[in-house]
């Protein structure tokens, strides 16, 4: 019988599969499918301290292996999901949930995380410094050590949960901002958001997106995403959400071997409501024929 759990910061999860924020929405919807306990986790949808309807739309295109997406953090604000999404996800999920908080200036990142940590469900922080899709906030504090590490700090001081900060890719050097997160005391890294990118309707000629550009994700990206989990892995001691891209039991193990200790499915999701399902009941019989006795065993087993 092979052993599919791991440990994220003290977290036990029965398997490395976590939906990622924005292609999950807050779980509940996921439960009338199928049961979701079967996820390791899964984190819910990008928050922030007000309400936000979003970028205008159209804000989805279609790309050949993926999609691009300027959804820009449509949520219905910190206190309505404490208040409202929340117990309706406690009443289908009963496992420790991650939370994926976004900000346009570090007091909201601070007010937003320190009032998450107080909830019971949660077991893990997820800081989003690294989403394209909004103008004057997310991923301007993940493009250099310096500010990466002020919302770390920040974060830290008020929040008692581990931290993962979550990374753009949109860098020149993933290694250096991933080490300035661990220096200023995250508990571990999440990566990669999205890619930046645009298509233009050529009848229209004008750009198919009303934001102009959005987040490259699904199997286009996942080449990226596991060279730079590859090189955060040789660059930091804490561990890391690898996420990009990520469609099968197949990627799953490929991501672990680069570094990963969990594994976030993203567009896949949205391709297939049943993906992350299908990739945790596969993981064993890949196991098996690869001789994996614990999944644990193999976090960055290609170095």
């Amino acid at each position: 019988m092979v052993d599919t759990s791991v440990t994220l910061s003290g977290l036990r999860l029965t398997n490395p599969v976590i939906p990622a924020s924005g292609t999950f929405g807050f779980g509940y919807e996921f439960a009338e499918l199928y049961d979701i306990n079967i996820l390791g986790s899964l984190s819910f949808k990008g928050t922030t301290r007000e309400p936000r309807f979003g970028n205008p739309t159209p804000r989805i295109a279609e790309c050949p292996s993926g999609m691009l997406n300027a959804v820009g953090l449509q949520n219905p604000g910190i206190d309505k999901v404490i208040s409202q999404e929340l117990p309706k996800l406690r009443q289908v999920f009963q496992k420790p949930v991650v939370a994926n908080i976004s900000g346009f200036s570090i007091d909201e990142y601070v007010e937003c995380c320190g009032k998450i940590d107080a909830q019971e469900c949660v077991g893990i922080i997820e800081v989003n410094i690294s989403c394209p899709n909004v103008h004057n906030g997310g991923m301007s504090f993940g493009t250099s050590p310096e500010s990466a590490a002020q919302v770390t700090r920040a974060v830290k001081a008020v929040t008692k949960k581990p931290v993962y900060m979550k990374l753009s890719p949109n860098v020149t050097d993933i290694a250096a901002i991933a080490s300035a997160c661990e220096k200023a005391g995250a508990d571990g890294i999440s990566l990669i958001n999205t890619l930046m990118g645009m298509r233009i309707d050529i009848r229209r000629r004008a750009p198919v997106l009303k934001n102009v550009t959005g987040g490259l994700s699904g199997p286009a990206v996942f080449p990226v995403a596991l060279r730079m989990v590859w090189q955060v892995f040789e660059a930091v001691d804490i561990p890391i959400i690898g996420m990009g891209g990520v469609s099968s039991a197949q990627d799953v193990v490929e991501m672990m071997l680069a570094g990963a200790t969990a594994v976030e499915v993203g567009a896949a999701n949205l391709k297939n409501p049943m993906a992350a399902k299908e990739i945790i009941e596969e993981l064993p019989r890949l196991m098996e024929e690869l001789g994996i006795e614990r999944l644990s065993d193999i976090i960055g087993g290609a170095h």
